[in-house]
């Protein structure tokens, strides 16, 4: 029988071929693959970012014209002059003037121009510059200063819930409790009469200086606190307080300032330890000069210097006084008397008085003026490291040896990082 004829394409094994140039071929085909698949990834992945800029560019469009919608709105709506009470908290604030230019100090205008934005208050370009709806602050706060009682006047676009838009878009530390409409050509600045501040401190600075200066168990006795008075009433009247401030010459017309009143309360404890605010009532205020104010009496009562100084530091002579602590300084309120007098029963404007604000005042001191005092004096002792620099002084000195221990002083005081208040320029 003859055998079937082979069928070599049935019975051979297909070998894959382990030559050198056959692997070079495939290895190529796998990296152009690999590119390829890495260049549609590339594609794809760049085609989202593209879209998602481009969504990002059309809700900054839409976001814009809706902005122009509410201007366009309002446009329609009356602008007035008005005044807006304010009530913040310094700490973290580099001051209450806008430092346009200047975006690294978050200053409290800042918050409050952009929320006024936000409401629909005032165009946008007002923001930028400020002189075009008349804005003018009551009083300058500097760094870490507080404010219960703050006014600005400014002109705005009166919408409904007016108060309510613009605290939504302010951080809680920052709240305007309270709106009044006033004369076209109303400044809040000129048109005060006096202002009162509060300083907020531990009564242990008050004790004798051979104590502990960091014994938070100190009370102060009624006997110390009306020798605390009897001084602070000292300041009462016109007095030239060119010692009180920088670059004011004892001829300087602008240091004579007229006070009106300056006591300190009954003490209170908080957080085991006492505290006790002092009020004084001027018609204005240098730079440091109510800090000062303070830090003299601490010297006196504490017993690094005389009675006598106080009134010496009124003459033309340079006398070296220390700068209390910024930590508890607070704008309490503005006084517009004559103004009230003219023109808060005329029938179409009320006082500037907030009576039924008082309880969101003293709300609003409660929950974050006090306690931010209160935790960053325990945290940072700056009366304590304040009181250490008494020494240094010399309360005796002259020109030369107050300007040297001037000096001295100011680096000291440097930590504080607060400057005061400042009612005379802007």
């Amino acid at each position: 029988m003859r055998e079937p004829a082979s069928q070599p394409w049935r019975e051979r094994e297909i070998r894959p071929c382990w030559c050198a140039q056959c692997f070079a071929m495939a290895e190529g085909l796998r990296v152009a693959a690999a590119s390829q698949a890495k260049r549609l990834k590339s594609s794809s992945t760049n085609s989202e970012e593209i879209e998602k800029q481009e969504e990002n560019g059309h809700q900054a469009k839409r976001f814009k014209r809706d902005q122009e919608d509410v201007e366009d709105q309002n446009k329609k709506l009356p602008k007035r002059k008005i005044v807006l009470l304010m009530a913040y908290s310094g700490k973290g604030y580099h001051g209450m003037q806008r430092n346009v230019g200047s975006p690294q100090f978050k200053t409290i205008e800042d918050d409050l121009v952009s929320a006024l934005v936000q409401a629909g208050c005032i165009p946008e370009n007002h923001g930028e510059d400020m002189k075009k709806m008349s804005f003018q602050r009551c009083a300058r706060t500097d760094k870490g200063v507080s404010a219960a009682g703050q006014i600005v006047s400014l002109k705005v676009w009166l919408t409904d819930s007016i108060l309510e838009k613009i605290n939504n878009h302010l951080p809680s530390d920052i709240r305007i409790l309270g709106l009044k409409r006033v004369t076209g050509g109303f400044n809040s600045k000129t048109k005060c009469d006096a202002r009162t501040y509060s300083y907020m401190l531990p009564t242990f600075a008050f004790a004798q200086k051979d104590l502990d200066p960091q014994d938070e168990t100190y009370r102060l006795s009624q006997e110390r606190l009306e020798k605390v008075n009897r001084l602070l009433a000292c300041y009462k009247g016109t007095h030239n307080f060119h010692n009180f401030t920088s670059q004011k010459g004892a001829k300087d017309p602008s240091a004579n300032r007229y006070i009106m009143e300056m006591f300190c309360e009954e003490p209170f404890v908080r957080e085991g330890m006492e505290f006790a605010v002092i009020k004084v009532k001027g018609q204005s205020f240098m730079m440091h000069q109510i800090r000062k104010m303070i830090g003299l009496v601490i010297a006196v009562v504490k017993g690094y210097t005389a009675e006598s100084i106080m009134e010496r530091s009124w003459g033309e002579e340079k006398v070296d006084v220390p700068k209390a602590p910024g930590l508890g300084l607070v704008l309490e309120r503005v006084h517009f008397e004559k103004y009230n007098k003219r023109f808060g029963n005329d029938g179409l404007h009320e006082p500037l008085e907030w009576v039924e604000e008082e309880e969101k005042i003293a709300a609003f001191k409660e929950e974050h003026i006090y306690p931010t005092i209160i935790n960053t004096e325990q945290e940072e002792k700056s009366m304590v490291n304040w009181m250490n620099t008494l020494s240094i002084h010399d309360f005796s000195s002259t020109a030369t040896g107050a300007q040297a221990n001037d000096g001295s002083s100011k680096n000291n005081n440097e930590l504080d990082g607060s400057d005061g208040c400042d009612d005379d320029s802007d």
